[in-house]
């Protein structure tokens, strides 16, 4: 996620993209904290709040590749879009950061936090964020350039997994999720910073990383399945969460495009485009099940399962919607649009 993206780019990121994922955040964590209270009176607020934050972060890969095979990437529904979904992954991570510590503090102390306790975990999410991010860039280039002295094969991969773990491991040292450190790392991972490797000339950090995710990334979905128990599709009420919070994730969503501030933009298609969930959705919910309140997980395997059916339900359907609500637009290019041969090409 954070490769995908660099501090360039999200200082770039225009005022409407920035509304954009902040009512793309904070409208569907209030709907799933609201539906899992409607849902589960029994639970904590805590469980609540949790299910509200797997339904904030946004996975635009689908959506990126439907805006480009329709011709619509370099329109300005696409850079909001794609804008707003730099400015989501920080909001969403700084959210997955601060629930996190508050249920391990909470579960430590055995009972609930005051304001002020719940105030400083959430400054410090953020602030670990964004120390990272302005550290990391000042120290990254130097850390990288004494790496490229060592003349050895493969030090580009594994210069950018020092870093990438190393973050991951400081992160826990301040109570918060590894993968927050590791988005950061990712961020500040940029092609300039590996120009003095030999190895740069013909391979990218991304194309490098690409056969460890193909290995990983199956892995991830394989233990996701084992997850999920089938037989709680047959009880009722996980069905009806499950759709109660994909209603929540597609309307919280589209409430987002209600911070387009351009005149004559297809606010349809930019809400539309937000709804995925995808792979970061079952990220957070995994996180979910490794944290614990009195000892009971904060994603049981029934909340699990009515996540990982909000997820389908999300990616699945968004394509077709997305079409649907690009056609009522003629496409309106930022920039001057690439030859067909050049849009063409695998899925991002």
């Amino acid at each position: 996620m954070g490769l995908q993206s660099t501090v360039q780019e999200m200082m770039r990121v225009g005022p409407s993209s920035v509304l954009v994922a902040t009512l793309g955040v904070v409208t569907p964590f209030a709907l799933g904290w609201l539906a899992g209270a409607w849902l589960l009176p029994h639970e904590t607020a805590l469980v609540h709040a949790f299910l509200g934050a797997v339904l904030t972060a946004t996975s635009v890969g689908i959506t990126a590749r439907v805006l480009r095979d329709l011709g619509f990437s370099r329109t300005v529904e696409a850079r909001i879009i794609l804008g707003a979904a730099v400015v989501d992954d920080v909001f969403g991570l700084v959210i997955l950061a601060a629930l996190s510590g508050i249920i391990t503090a909470a579960n430590q102390g055995g009972g609930g936090l005051n304001a002020a306790e719940v105030a400083w975990i959430s400054v410090k999410a953020l602030g670990f964020l964004v120390a990272a991010i302005l550290i990391g860039r000042k120290l990254t280039p130097r850390l990288l350039a004494l790496a490229s002295r060592i003349r050895v094969t493969g030090m580009l991969l594994t210069s950018g997994l020092v870093i990438c773990f190393g973050l991951a491991y400081l992160g826990t040292l301040v109570g918060l999720s590894p993968i927050v450190g590791a988005f950061a790392a990712g961020l500040i991972l940029e092609a300039g910073h590996f120009k003095n490797f030999e190895e740069s000339r013909e391979s990218s950090i991304e194309s490098l990383l690409h056969p460890i995710s193909t290995f990983l990334v199956p892995i991830f979905f394989v233990l996701t399945g084992l997850k999920v128990e089938l037989r709680s599709f047959a009880d009722g009420r996980i069905v009806v969460l499950a759709l109660v919070l994909t209603a929540a994730a597609w309307v919280g969503k589209q409430a987002c495009s209600l911070g387009v501030l351009e005149r004559g933009v297809n606010r349809l298609a930019v809400g539309l485009g937000m709804v995925p969930r995808g792979e970061v959705g079952l990220i957070f919910a995994n996180v979910g099940a490794t944290l614990a309140i009195a000892g009971r997980p904060v994603i049981t395997p029934e909340l699990y399962s009515a996540v990982v059916i909000m997820v389908i339900l999300t990616t699945v359907v968004t394509p077709a919607a997305l079409q649907w609500g690009l056609k009522r637009t003629v496409p309106r290019p930022t920039e001057p649009r690439a030859p067909a041969s050049a849009r063409a090409g695998p899925a991002p």
